[in-house]
């Protein structure tokens, strides 16, 4: 026991952990710039953030050749300019622990796609005639819990009535936004994170925020119908990507969403 405590003492008093809290961090740091890199096809970054953590490895066996600080202050530079470049993405990944996950196993047929697109279609189409707002979120189970928690869980099966009695002016949850998961509406009424840029048009109000908010936090699309104008929106990755959406914009905004999900599940 006193040699044990003799050796931590020898460790501590040559600051040994120093290098190993520095590794540790320093592994941690690169896993999480690496993991954001590959998922936003960052290759260039790649190449180059390996070249560095390579050279400090030299810098590591051979300090008295190479300075190991600078290597570090240059990763750490680096590092910075990647959450510049990808702060949203960074936010999404730092989100993955606390995503709620998708609990339906029912299989999805050409079918039953095409129906639930239609439907969509038609309730969002009657909902722009009548200036009814409207927010609907397609998730593949990646949103945040708290988002899901904030609404009333419905797990109903998804119809243009449904859909547009949910969003009735009177009815208790239009105000929120709706959740779709797979065929069904899972959940609505839900509450977004609000986008607080100052650069949106005034026409866009707190549903384009939202919208706009839960495509920065996660990687789901939003579609928007405003209650002002009947303009129906599309967004994607924390940006508008259609204004003034027609039908067929819907259309391959649903077919973007449901066919990557087949292929992903193998599911055709």
């Amino acid at each position: 026991m006193q040699e044990l405590i003799s050796r931590l003492t020898e460790f501590w008093e040559a600051r040994s952990w120093i290098y190993i809290l520095q590794f540790v961090l320093f592994a941690v740091l690169f896993y999480m710039v690496f993991k954001v890199l590959k998922s936003n096809k960052g290759g260039k970054f790649i190449a180059l953030f390996v070249f560095i953590e390579l050279l400090c490895g030299v810098a590591f066996a051979w300090p008295d050749n190479i300075n190991s600080e600078i290597l570090l202050i240059v990763i750490f530079i680096m590092a910075m300019i990647v959450f510049n470049m990808y702060h949203t993405e960074i936010k999404r990944s730092l989100l993955d622990s606390i995503i709620h996950k998708k609990t339906s196993n029912e299989e999805l047929t050409v079918t039953g796609i095409e129906r639930v697109m239609n439907e969509m279609v038609k309730a969002l189409q009657n909902m722009s005639k009548n200036d009814v707002g409207a927010l609907i979120v397609l998730s593949d189970g990646n949103l945040p819990e708290g988002i899901i928690e904030s609404g009333t869980v419905l797990k109903a099966d998804i119809s243009a009535q449904m859909i547009e009695a949910v969003f009735y002016p009177k009815a208790p949850l239009h105000d929120g936004a709706m959740v779709i998961e797979d065929n069904k509406i899972y959940a609505a009424g839900c509450f977004l994170p609000l986008n607080q840029s100052e650069a949106l048009p005034k026409e866009m109000g707190s549903r384009h925020r939202a919208a706009l908010g839960v495509t920065m936090v996660a990687s789901v699309t939003a579609i928007v119908v405003s209650e002002e104008t009947g303009i129906i929106s599309i967004m994607k990755n924390g940006e508008v990507i259609k204004r003034y959406a027609a039908a067929a914009d819907i259309k391959n905004a649903l077919s973007d969403f449901y066919w990557s999900d087949l292929t992903a599940e193998g599911k055709r």
